[in-house]
């Protein structure tokens, strides 16, 4: 069996945490948050185990994650990144014109990343997110500094859940209302 060499499985371990505070989450009656599916066309499929063994990606993907929380619709996509500099070329087109329709439509869009030489989460709220790729657009920085990032949306380690997101989801809910 082949080796996977794929950009497309690296943030897996942090999906996978994402995945148990999304669990944590829905049995405390939180939220109800589901893992978006990759849409892939299988092109050879091993007919003694069943297992697709080559495929592509059959079109491009919206975001990582979508449902409600409190009632509140919500998407987001999960980031890691290595760098202390975030490349926006991370948050493809479609999922930024995603992710900006979904709030027209009065739903809350974020990015959560990891920075994983600091081992660090961060809740980066949609209109910040615009900020920056609005800076791109007009000819300015392709990327974001983490020293640019809001100190209050650093997300801190988890007693109950690994990726305790909520709580700066609420501040974002704060800072909208003020």
């Amino acid at each position: 069996m082949g080796e996977w060499n794929s950009r497309g499985l690296r943030g897996s371990a942090f999906e996978e945490l994402i995945n148990l505070t999304n669990e944590r989450y829905r049995e405390l009656g939180l939220a109800l948050i589901q893992k978006v599916p990759t849409p892939i066309t299988p092109i050879d499929i091993d007919q003694k185990t069943r297992h697709i063994t080559l495929a592509y990606f059959d079109k491009k993907s919206t975001v990582d994650y979508i449902g409600a929380i409190q009632g509140i619709p919500v998407c987001f996509d999960a980031k890691e990144c290595a760098e202390d500099t975030f490349s926006l070329q991370n948050v493809h087109e479609h999922q930024f014109e995603f992710m900006e329709a979904f709030e027209r439509q009065e739903g809350v869009a974020f990015l959560l990343i990891y920075y994983t030489a600091r081992e660090q989460y961060y809740y980066l709220r949609f209109e910040k997110l615009k900020e920056f790729y609005e800076r791109m657009r007009s000819g300015g920085r392709k990327s974001f500094r983490f020293e640019e990032l809001e100190q209050e949306f650093f997300l801190p380690k988890g007693k109950n859940v690994p990726v305790p997101y909520l709580e700066a989801m609420q501040r974002d809910l704060d800072m909208r209302e003020e």
